[in-house]
């Protein structure tokens, strides 16, 4: 029996295209309309961009208490990243805008510059990220065409490999702390490769010891949302 009120945690395999939001608000509207509570509590421990998908955490009611332990946990990404162009947004969210040589990379070179990358790295955010300044999304200034100048953060990639290699494109599996740009990332790697790079696919396949073959398709979940007893809140006060 689920108990919303009380907390629950789900984990979900994020479509293509969908907000982290999408998510939350297709769950939460399930939740209001079971449980007969306008607003119940329903938050998520980790923004998905809308073009990656995989894993996502989805915590209800009391348990949004656990979201910032829930966050930092491990993640782990496999991503495919377009050697020889870049994008303002470093992923195709934005058109390229930059071309580059590409023909010079070879395996050994990528392999090699892969483990620059390993341990206690500084990394600069996307301009077309949800990263603060000044009060004010990045995002949204970025979209506006204004000057976005965000500080390079510390972060930890515990590991990072060479998947596959069909040029212009590599994949890579990358396990990292929790903050870690993968679009940022994959523009450090063009830079160090010498041509400029975009992320053009990107699968969260793990967090934490939770993969993403554990996980729920959205609308099984909510298929399941549907069906399943459910503690209501007059059934909690009674109990009190």
């Amino acid at each position: 029996m689920l108990n919303p009120v009380e907390g629950e945690i789900f984990y979900v395999d994020k479509p293509l295209r969908w907000t982290s939001f999408d998510v939350v608000k297709r769950i939460r509207g399930v939740l209001s309309r079971r449980t007969g509570i306008k607003k119940v509590k329903v938050g998520h421990a980790g923004t998905l961009d809308p073009l990656a998908t995989g894993v996502m955490t989805v915590v209800t009611g009391r348990a949004t208490k656990r979201i910032e332990e829930l966050q930092a946990h491990t993640k782990e990404y496999v991503a495919d990243i377009r050697l020889g162009a870049t994008t303002p947004s470093f992923d195709l969210e934005t058109e390229v805008d930059a071309e580059y040589p590409w023909e010079h990379i070879g395996r050994e070179q990528v392999e090699a510059v892969l483990q620059r990358f390993l341990g206690t790295i500084k990394q600069v955010p996307p301009a077309f990220s949800a990263c603060k300044i000044d009060g004010k999304r990045a995002y949204k200034m970025a979209r506006k065409g204004k000057e976005v100048n965000i500080k390079a953060k510390e972060l930890v990639i515990d590991d990072i490999e060479l998947v596959a290699m069909q040029l212009p494109v590599i994949t890579v599996r990358v396990v990292c702390s929790k903050g870690t740009y993968i679009r940022a990332l994959a523009r450090d790697i063009g830079e160090a490769l010498g041509s400029g790079a975009h992320l053009v696919g990107l699968r969260r396949t793990r967090v934490g010891d939770v993969g993403v073959d554990y996980c729920e398709q959205v609308s099984q979940l909510i298929e399941r949302l549907e069906k399943e007893e459910m503690v209501l809140p007059e059934e909690m006060s009674g109990q009190k």
